[in-house]
This record gives C-alpha cells, sequence and structure tokens, in this order.
C-alpha cells in the first residue's frame, strides 16, 4: 500500500466518527452557533461616547490654559505664544476690582449662610428623619422646592420684595437670598445621615437619666457633627458660586466675588483683559480649593441615595 493510500484509508476511517456518534457532535456545533458575534455597533457607540468625553474636556482645558495664559501674557495677540509673562495683572485686578472689600464681602455671605443653614437645617431635617405627621411628604416636597426649579423663577420676586422692604442691596439681604436654596440643600443632605443614625441610643440615654440638652451634647451631636461638616463645605462651594439671587439683591458694596467678575466683564469702559483673567483665575482658584476640600469629606454619590439601615 503506498503513503496515498495509507493516507485515504485514515480519512476513511476517521470520518465516520461523527456519523457514530453524532450525540458528541451536536453540542459542539450548537456551542459553534451560538457563539455570539462581534457587536460592531456597541463598540462603535463605545468609541462615539468616549471620543466626545475626551473632546469636551480636551476643549475645558484649553480655555481654561488660555484664560490662565492670558493673565500672566504682558501681550498676546496673533502669535503661537505670549511676547512675555508677568504677574502684574494680578496687582491691578486687585486694585481696579477692589479685590480685598469683594473677598472680604463673600466670606461674610458665605459664613453666614454655612452657619444659619446648618442652625436652621440640621433640627429640620431631624424632625422629618423621626416625626411621623400627616403631610411629612408635602412639607418635604416644600422644603426641596427651591432645589428644583431655576433661581429665576423665585429670584426675581424675591428681588422685588426686598426692594420693596429696603432689604435689597444689604448684607442681610444678599444673606437671606443665598440662605433660600441653601436651607434645603442641608435638610436634603441631613435627612437621610440622620435616619442611619439608631433611635434606640436616644431611649438607652433616657434610660440612664440624660436630659435633652445631655443626649444631644454627648449622644447626638458627635454623631452628626460628620454630616454637618459636609453639609455646610457642599453649602459653601454652592454659595461662593451662587450668581443669580446675588446678582438680583446685591448693591454696589454687597457684591460676591463672582457678581464683581460678571460686572467686569460686561461693564461700560475699557478694562484690560489680562486683568479680567487675572481676576477669573482667582475666583476659579478659591471655588476649586473649596472643592477639592469638600471632597475630602463628602461623596458625591451620597447626595442621591438615602441609605437606610436594614432592621
Amino acid at each position: 500500500m503506498t503513503a496515498h493510500q495509507r493516507n485515504a484509508a485514515g480519512l476513511h476511517a476517521g470520518a465516520p466518527a461523527s456519523d457514530e456518534h453524532p450525540e458528541k457532535a451536536a453540542p459542539a456545533a450548537a456551542a459553534v452557533a451560538a457563539r455570539p458575534p462581534a457587536r460592531l455597533p456597541g463598540l462603535l457607540w463605545k468609541g462615539v461616547v468616549w471620543g466626545g468625553m475626551v473632546f469636551f474636556l480636551v476643549n475645558v482645558l484649553l480655555l481654561i490654559a488660555t484664560v490662565g495664559v492670558n493673565s500672566i501674557a504682558t501681550r498676546w495677540f496673533g502669535t503661537p505664544l505670549p511676547q512675555g509673562f508677568t504677574l502684574h495683572w494680578y496687582a491691578q485686578a486687585w486694585r481696579d476690582f477692589q479685590l480685598s472689600s469683594v473677598l472680604w464681602v463673600t466670606f461674610e455671605v458665605v459664613g453666614a449662610v454655612v452657619l444659619l443653614s446648618i442652625a436652621l437645617g440640621v433640627p429640620a431635617a431631624y424632625a422629618l428623619a423621626r416625626a411621623q405627621f400627616p403631610g411629612k411628604r408635602m412639607a418635604m416636597l416644600v422644603f426641596l422646592l427651591p432645589l428644583m426649579v431655576p433661581p429665576v423663577t423665585y429670584g426675581i420676586p424675591m428681588a422685588t420684595a426686598m426692594y420693596r422692604f429696603g432689604l435689597a442691596g444689604t448684607l442681610p439681604g444678599v444673606i437671606l437670598a443665598n440662605l433660600v436654596p441653601a436651607l434645603p440643600f442641608v435638610i436634603l443632605v441631613m435627612t437621610p445621615f440622620i435616619e442611619q443614625i439608631d433611635p434606640n441610643l436616644e431611649s438607652a440615654a433616657r434610660i440612664f437619666g440624660a436630659n435633652t440638652l445631655r443626649y444631644f451634647r454627648y449622644v447626638l451631636l458627635p454623631l452628626l457633627v460628620p454630616g454637618m461638616l459636609a453639609a455646610g463645605l457642599l453649602v459653601l462651594v454652592r454659595t461662593i458660586g451662587m450668581f443669580e439671587l446675588t446678582f438680583f439683591t446685591a448693591g454696589p458694596d454687597t457684591q460676591t466675588l463672582v457678581v464683581a467678575l460678571y460686572y467686569a466683564v460686561f461693564s461700560t469702559g475699557v478694562r484690560a483683559p489680562q486683568s479680567i483673567d487675572a481676576m477669573a483665575m482667582i475666583y476659579m482658584a478659591i471655588t476649586l480649593a473649596w472643592v477639592l476640600v469638600a471632597l475630602q469629606f463628602v461623596s458625591p454619590t451620597q447626595l442621591v441615595s438615602r441609605v437606610k439601615e436594614q432592621r
């Protein structure tokens, strides 16, 4: 028998294997047929989404870089890079826009709003978390209404009422206007935080003879401090960037940094764009610093979930 004949015989001998054992070959064929094809549309969609995100982030970074470079440029017109660099524009912006008084007003407004929102929002959140009464959901909806509607919707009527009563243009008026959305924000953060505290702790404290003041000071307050700190930092960041309500109610001597920046950009007269960009960089640096501090104490996912203790 030649080599060709031996090979042909071997092939014919192995061929009936699938015919003799069809039950073994069927699962393999079914597995091959059930294998999912390459999902090309899904890969294209992911590429489009990631490409759009990268494009957006690159544009934002380039805009920030342009403002930052222009704030330290001596002259930048028609060239890839400025002709020189200087910090003179920061000193000029500090003088021209009276940033020392603007920053002081900003700190006064932000500090007062944070303290008042914590002092008023924590008891309200405690009542909503512990008490059961008719219309509780409606009360929660009323509290959170300033967060769900645009500030312009209620900002203009509120500013009109403040001008009528002489509060507009004053520091208390600006604080009151910023307190309207800050108070519901504290309630939104603190209510699920308080719901996670075991109510049996109060009963145990009562059994051991603690009155309301002692229970609050030695038991409840240490448990609330992390949530109060997180809510205060988030309110601080939100108030620094609150433009609409402050713009409607602020006067010449009660402008916060974001309102002063708006007037610097759109006011009449010729101002060096480098000084305006320097003022914008100061505002961005202050806001970014507080955002980074806030992120060390609170996770953004905590604001969209209400975690309850499983009993």
